[in-house]
């Protein structure tokens, strides 16, 4: 029997990293063995998703995986980030010594790809895309019908209109998307918090509380773990 190849999924908390591990674990050549999340640490949130760090660990234990954390500033440059991706990568390389591949949720931007792949290479790693080229139409629409339940948690306002923030990912919201918006938000349109799927052992139970603007552009829609104390 063939052993698997451990790989070390980049997660957001949002649909397409939630979807992702879904697709990765229905492979018999590959074995994902833990998750690898940016934080900010002024905020304590996901970066760019703004995901609580409680809903985070959450998301976490619901996938059954371990996480390791990157922890980045609130002004971050590609610098920052980078030093901040390698020591966890060396530390994910100590966990589980023949672990050198990491998973992104990334669909058709090619500069990404190109960027993760560049900069992994350089600390020896390499790069999986396993959504990458799907037709994000009907990517978003299986994500749907395969139980995927997300919200809106970040809206560009420049792309999207602010009224968008905080909604549910679903056909209403497909059909709502303005055409020149893509149904999966590739573009940073939004980004979503994912609370149920085929990835999770048990769904979430989580509240929607307010929606703010940061930096006069992204609208920012905050959930909680409704059993938080």
């Amino acid at each position: 029997m063939t052993e698997r190849l451990p790989v070390l999924l980049a997660w957001s908390g949002g649909k397409d990293a939630a979807w992702t591990l879904h697709t990765l674990s229905r492979r018999d050549d590959v074995e994902v063995v833990g998750l690898l999340t940016t934080v900010t640490r002024e905020y304590d949130r996901v970066s760019m998703q703004g995901i609580r760090r409680t809903v985070l660990h959450a998301q976490a234990q619901a996938t059954g995986l371990p996480l390791i954390e990157a922890t980045i500033p609130a002004h971050c440059i590609n610098d920052d980030y980078e030093r901040a991706m390698a020591a966890a990568l060396a530390d994910a390389a100590r966990r589980w010594p023949t672990l050198r591949t990491v998973a992104f949720g990334d669909l058709f931007l090619d500069d990404i790809r190109a960027y993760r792949v560049r900069n992994l290479a350089k600390i020896g790693w390499d790069v999986m895309t396993p959504l990458f080229g799907a037709d994000t139409g009907v990517l978003a629409r299986e994500m749907i019908a395969g139980g995927l339940r997300a919200r809106l948690c970040c809206v560009d306002t420049q792309q999207l209109d602010m009224a968008f923030a905080g909604r549910a990912f679903d056909e209403m919201l497909l059909r709502d998307l303005p055409a020149e918006v893509d149904s999966c938000g590739e573009n940073g349109e939004f980004h979503t918090c994912v609370s149920a799927g085929p990835m999770f052992d048990a769904p979430l139970a989580l509240l929607q509380g307010d929606t703010g603007l940061r930096d006069g552009r992204f609208a920012f829609t905050d959930f909680e773990l409704a059993d938080a104390s």
